[in-house]
């Protein structure tokens, strides 16, 4: 079943209880509580923010940072530095 399919299939199910406010309101808790527990693969823990700070700090001390050239776009700093965009 594709994800178009279950949401058709969720909001036909949901129609059907929609005028039980009871039944909603269990349905809002659980759905928040799933909402919850998804995970943003991107983010980062305290702990490995605080470690990247860190060496970029190392690295600017060590002079390798890079500056934009005037009249350069961060775009096109980002490409000149070697990040595929």
């Amino acid at each position: 079943m594709t994800a178009l399919q279950m949401n058709a299939e969720l909001f036909r199910t949901m129609s059907e209880i929609a005028d039980d406010e009871t039944l909603m309101a269990k349905l809002l808790k659980y759905a928040k509580k799933l909402a919850a527990k998804k995970q943003d693969d991107t983010l980062l823990s305290k702990e490995e923010f605080f470690a990247s700070l860190d060496r970029a700090e190392e690295e600017y001390k060590q002079g390798k940072y890079t500056t934009q050239l005037p009249g350069e776009s961060v775009t096109d700093m980002l490409k000149r530095c070697g990040y595929g965009i």
